[in-house]
């Protein structure tokens, strides 16, 4: 039986001046303006897939995913039509529409695909009243580096029509290949519905002693861990691979089911909103706790009695502890990379280990460049993202299962190990203050001003003193990244004072906010003496943020009593 030809059409349309991907090749908006702005999706998608050169996009691989959250259908559906009128000869989809971003890393760097699609605004809330996001992945399997990312917003500033095939519809529920043919087209154009866990577990199958874990999680000494995948898309790998591959109990794992809404709260892996995951770890009956966000890419960790480990220390124990991984066993290990605001852990563990750490603006494109040139191994964020050269992307569930072999290796709980690590290499107190929904030219003049203040010459060298503690400025500056690789500089990437005593403040503006701005603070104080280990972050940290806010003024200059959120 013959198929029916599917129309190819153009539709005119005007530009969105708002269009700008926000690093990464990333949009994220309230999920409302996707919906109720004509042709918004349809713009951003085709500025997308036009930033691709015909010739590298006819016939072309790509893989699309999606964390699941509301308006995912209605866009995949889009990006599948406006793929088949652009010409990419293929798509690969999870199944369902749902991969975790790792996934869709792993999946474009086996297939060797020209790219993907991924609809995800990350740990921001779902629903109509939240927000969603599309983010375009290179073939390196890592985020659209900056170069990319202005092509795709200069396109949009002039876009005057896009190609889609509106007749044309796919099965995400069927596994397997689906073909339509295209008005004008030589060859059909291509759906391929995988299973969504597969290769991305095949992947770390290759990386992990994965019977080394079982025996931790089944064995006569085995250990409870407590799951908390926040209704997001690590629903099913967490079951798949945790629960049938690694004998963990079903029950060990919560909040599996993947909503469009995550359950009505921000699936962030922090403090804050892990509450469940939270409050089962206090009772004592876990040993291991994790947590992972929408898309997967971040995590969180806890280990009994709701012992919290910062992002920052697990970055720092993971690098003092890949002795434990088959994988660097094997590979070596070449480098790390830590975002600039991420505590200096990290770099007492590469001392000790002799080998260089890349020092980089946040967002994990930075990481990618010198992932591809062999220069890093291991590379992490403060913002509860860590991931290795296996792919180009952050990767919440390795870091989990990096966690669990060092437990296998040297059976000590969670807490034994980190306040072992600060007893060798020092404990780096550590804090953020998010100051959120700003009025953006508020947010701008105060970064402006301090900037001035800072840069000063007479700001060098400059006491603070709060309490009994004494600070001396020893080094201040706008941070500027030169990239090893290709010498491209990015600057103005966050205000940097660095104490005498190592301590350090740190200003800087989120880069993901939309209408409204987010001013971050951060605080890190090094302490040498184990005895000085038990301390509170925040009490350690005080007079370090008295002077934060005595010289932003950000109080007086905002109206807010306090941060949004301290994490």
């Amino acid at each position: 039986m013959e198929r029916t030809t599917i129309p190819v059409l153009t539709v005119p349309t005007a530009p969105y001046e708002d269009q700008r991907p926000t690093g990464g090749g990333g949009l994220r908006r309230p999920t409302g303006l996707f919906e109720s702005q004509r042709n918004y999706l349809p713009n951003f998608v085709q500025s997308l897939l036009s930033s691709v050169d015909l010739r590298d996009r006819q016939g072309c691989t790509m893989v699309v995913g999606s964390d699941g959250r509301y308006f995912s259908k209605t866009a995949i559906e889009i990006v599948v039509q406006m793929a088949a009128a652009n010409g990419i000869g293929r798509l690969v989809i999870g199944q369902n529409g749902m991969l975790s971003t790792p996934a869709v890393s792993c999946i474009i760097r086996k297939i060797k695909a020209a790219g993907g699609i991924i609809l995800t605004a990350s740990h921001s809330p779902g629903g109509p009243g939240g927000e969603f996001g599309v983010k375009f992945e290179v073939a390196n399997g890592g985020p659209a580096p900056d170069i990319v990312s202005d092509k795709i917003y200069q396109i949009s500033k002039t876009l005057e029509e896009y190609a889609i095939c509106p007749d044309l519809r796919v099965d995400l529920s069927r596994l397997g290949r689906q073909e339509f043919d295209l008005e004008n087209k030589f060859k059909p154009f291509r759906v391929e519905i995988v299973d969504s866990v597969d290769i991305y577990l095949n992947l770390l199958r290759s990386i992990f002693d994965f019977s080394a874990i079982r025996n931790l999680l089944t064995g006569p000494n085995q250990i409870k861990i407590r799951i908390d995948a926040m209704n997001g898309v690590m629903g099913p790998y967490v079951r798949r691979i945790l629960c049938d591959e690694l004998g963990a109990p079903a029950n060990s794992a919560i909040n599996c089911v993947p909503l469009e809404d995550f359950g009505g709260q921000p699936p962030d892996p922090n403090l804050m909103y892990a509450t469940a995951l939270l409050e089962a770890m206090k009772g004592g009956e876990y040993g291991f706790g994790a947590a992972f966000d929408a898309d997967g890419d971040r995590y969180m960790i806890l280990g009994q009695n709701g012992f919290f480990v910062n992002a920052s220390d697990s970055l720092a124990i993971i690098a003092a502890n890949l002795s434990c991984i088959p994988y660097f066993c094997q590979m070596g290990v070449r480098g790390f990379g830590r975002s600039m605001p991420t505590s200096t852990a990290l770099d007492k563990v590469a001392k000790v280990m002799k080998v260089p750490v890349y020092e980089t603006p946040t967002g994990w494109r930075y990481f990618s460049n010198l992932m591809d040139s062999g220069r890093c191994s291991l590379c992490g964020e403060e913002s509860f993202g860590t991931g290795s050269d296996h792919l180009r992307e952050k990767d919440g569930l390795w870091a989990v299962l990096v966690w669990l072999s060092i437990l296998a290796a040297r059976k000590q709980s969670v807490e034994e190990i980190v306040r072992d690590h600060w007893a060798k290499f020092g404990r780096h107190y550590y804090c953020r203050f998010d100051y959120e929904a700003l009025e953006p030219r508020t947010a701008y003049f105060i970064m402006r001003d301090l900037e001035a203040l800072i840069t000063d010459k007479s700001f060098s060298h400059q006491q603070f003193a709060v309490g009994s503690n004494i600070y001396s400025v020893e080094k201040t500056d706008s941070f500027e990244y030169i990239d090893p690789v290709d010498g491209t500089v990015t600057k103005r990437q966050g205000l940097r004072i660095i104490f005498s005593d190592a301590s350090r403040l740190i200003f800087r503006m989120s880069a993901s906010s939309h209408v409204r701005a987010t001013l971050r603070i951060y605080a890190e104080s090094y302490e040498k003496d184990p005895s000085q280990h038990n301390k509170e972050p925040q009490a350690v940290l005080s007079p370090l943020i008295a002077i934060a806010l005595k010289i932003s003024q950000i109080h007086e200059r905002t109206g807010r009593k306090g941060p949004t959120v301290i994490t």
